[in-house]
């Protein structure tokens, strides 16, 4: 009893001996405290115009308001000299760290990579991409995933960490886009005129303004049944779907020119070549097939 007395008797010494220290200490955790949700406030607001996930930006401003938690402690347990107690935590905190780091490293490798996407200039919300064998509009930017929306109007969802070490496609990153359009006309057709006709049309119906813009015209083969060509020309759209719209219209105008113009576009033909002494019995092949 005498003992524990005595060790009583010592440590109130030493708690009103370290009274300063301790008020010092407590001042230091509250001005942290009040800090830290002043830093969350200031990290938020100053990368706001920058990251336009709020999941990223929570995480960034609480990394920031963390931060500023741990340097309050490490100031008020520095002030009441706990130096072999902070020692001791800092190298179980870093074990613990080692040995969390591991178990979750494929979640920690996605959360980086989407808070590096999205400090990304030439991918954003909203813009139409192609990656992975998908294409679609970006819905979102999260902390572990990334979400395109198809055409067809399903969503798919992908890892930050294939988008990041994978190519992509931003078709919206610029406002003009290449058009190619593959036709062939039969082996009598004036090619010449076949070339002025869709030049002519293209023109009339797809602006192209721009300095070194123009419509491009190439003879390319010599296909089975026809001269086959390719047409390159250049539309204002920042999506596959504006593409596909001038795709089409670029078709259906350049069959309504030759048409006009008695210029045939040719289906693949066969040619049947009969032995001589052989005869070609329909009425039996008919009938073999129906039965």
């Amino acid at each position: 009893m005498d003992k524990i007395t005595e060790k009583l008797e010592i440590w109130k010494d030493v708690f009103i001996k370290n009274i300063p220290n301790i008020a010092i200490a407590i001042v230091v955790l509250f001005i942290a405290y009040f800090a830290s949700r002043g830093m969350n406030s200031i990290v938020n607001k100053t990368i706001g115009k920058k990251i336009r996930q709020k999941s990223v930006r929570d995480l960034v401003s609480r990394f920031a308001s963390a931060l500023t938690i741990l340097l309050g402690l490490y100031l008020a347990m520095t002030v009441l000299k706990f130096d072999d107690t902070l020692k001791a935590i800092i190298s179980a905190a870093g074990v613990s760290g080692i040995v969390i780091g591991l178990a979750l490293q494929g979640t920690l490798s996605n959360t980086i990579s989407g808070v590096v996407l999205s400090f990304r200039q030439n991918l954003n919300i909203g813009n139409w991409v192609e990656t992975n064998g998908y294409s679609g509009e970006v819905i979102d930017i999260n902390l572990n995933y990334f979400v395109i929306k198809e055409a067809d109007n399903n969503m798919v969802v992908i890892p930050n960490k294939t988008i990041l070490e994978s190519p992509f496609k931003n078709y919206s990153l610029t406002k003009k886009m290449r058009i190619s359009i593959e036709c062939g006309v039969e082996y009598g057709a004036d090619l010449d005129k076949v070339e002025a006709l869709t030049r002519e049309v293209i023109s009339n119906n797809f602006t192209q303004d721009e300095a070194n813009k123009e419509v491009e015209f190439f003879y390319t083969e010599f296909g089975d049944s026809s001269i086959n060509f390719l047409c390159r020309f250049w539309v204002d759209s920042t999506n596959a779907m504006g593409k596909l719209k001038a795709k089409s219209l670029a078709i259906i105008k350049i069959k309504q020119a030759f048409d006009k113009e008695n210029i045939n576009i040719p289906f693949p033909m066969r040619t049947l070549e009969i032995l001589p002494n052989q005869k070609l019995d329909i009425k039996n092949i008919v009938d073999k097939e129906q039965s």
